[in-house]
């Protein structure tokens, strides 16, 4: 904290000492009158003193983790603009307003067995997954070099409303986007912020809505700019990735069988799998089961059956499989700085074989792996 000579009166709650320390964050946002008598009040006074340090449109960016050891080029730039509403007439999942974020759903469903939905609920995950598809290919069309992830938030998140549906990211355990924004070395879950897209960046955009009481969960990697020939062979390779493993699914496939063919392929293009997450079911729940790990000799339960919803969403990295999270407890990024790709769709397994719930609209943008 920084040390100032005129003296304040602290903003803790319940306390009138003089005050002689300055939040660090506000002197560099250039806050005014937010001292406290010692660094005890401030650490008690933070999850209710950092609401200040939400601001529209900042004359300053900064890394709020200076010290913190990152393992590639790319830094968080805050700070985060604030929480985008939601309107009350909008549904919600039961975490939307819960404090922590948690589903007491989720929590009371533990690893009890997969659901196989009836044509009531399919029909309705359909829809939900068409209206993904649609706000993912929003969010497409908008992408360029210089813009910011939390414009593309700010997109998702109005894409979303239009569609009478709710962001389920938002506030799921805290989290406080309504979109994932994972760019160059960030795994997935990545948080968007003020830093500006660059050319030669590769930016995945991990779209999750709730609708009609079933959620939707989708993403896909996409270049920026000029990207180099490393970066497309990786994005190529793992959307090449997720159709081996799709192609896989009818009645009677083992969920662990999966995983061997997704990192067959990329062992052969030179890349690794991400072992730390895995697809999952999705429908009533965000996540449920069945787990589906992405790399080979999982111990992953059960068989596929007719009815059964869930995503495939290999993380596929340039360099070593390992992974870090960032001080935000969210952003998870490669253990050597190197890049990482991703795509996901929602499948449903059908009497024959599988249906993919997120596939491509006759109105999607042209994919830009089109040519490679």
């Amino acid at each position: 904290m920084a040390t100032i000579e005129q003296q304040h009166s602290c903003k803790s709650s319940g306390c009138d000492k003089p005050a002689a320390l300055q939040c660090p964050t506000c002197v560099k946002l250039a806050i005014r009158d937010s001292f406290f008598c010692s660094q005890e009040c401030f650490r008690g006074s933070w999850a209710e003193h950092k609401s200040v340090h939400q601001v529209n449109n900042p004359a300053a960016t900064y890394n709020p983790f200076p010290t913190y050891q990152f393992t590639g080029p790319l830094r968080p730039e805050y700070p985060l603009s604030p929480r985008r509403e939601v309107p009350a007439d909008i549904p919600r999942p039961d975490y939307a307003d819960a404090p922590g974020g948690a589903s007491k759903q989720e929590q009371a469903y533990g690893n009890a067995q997969i659901v196989a939905m009836n044509a009531e609920e399919i029909e309705k995950m359909r829809v939900v997954c068409r209206l993904g598809r649609e706000i993912l290919d929003v969010a497409a069309r908008a992408l360029r070099v210089g813009i910011t992830t939390d414009e593309i938030d700010r997109i998702v998140h109005e894409a979303t409303i239009e569609r009478k549906a709710y962001p389920s990211p938002l506030n799921y355990y805290q989290f406080p986007k309504s979109v994932c924004t994972s760019v160059n070395e960030v795994i997935c879950h990545g948080i968007p912020d003020q830093r500006k897209l660059q050319d030669g960046d590769i930016v995945n955009i991990d779209i999750s809505l709730y609708r009609d009481g079933f959620h939707a969960d989708l993403n896909k990697t996409y270049f920026v700019g000029n990207v180099d020939e490393k970066s497309k062979k990786l994005v190529k390779t793992t959307r090449e990735c997720l159709q081996k493993a799709i192609e896989m699914v009818k009645p009677g496939v083992r969920y662990r069988d999966l995983g061997s063919a997704i990192e067959s392929h990329a062992r052969e293009n030179g890349f690794s799998v991400v072992r730390t997450y895995s697809g999952h079911g999705v429908g009533r729940m965000f996540h449920s089961a069945p787990n589906i790990p992405h790399y080979a000799k999982n111990k992953a339960i059960g068989v596929m059956k007719p009815g059964h919803v869930f995503t495939i969403e290999p993380m596929i990295n340039e360099g070593k499989y390992e992974d870090r999270t960032w001080r935000d407890n969210w952003t998870a990024v490669t253990v050597d700085g190197k890049r990482s790709a991703q795509f996901e769709h929602a499948i449903l397994v059908t009497e024959t074989g599988y249906e993919v719930l997120t596939g491509r609209l006759p109105s999607s943008p042209e994919s830009q792996l089109r040519n490679l």
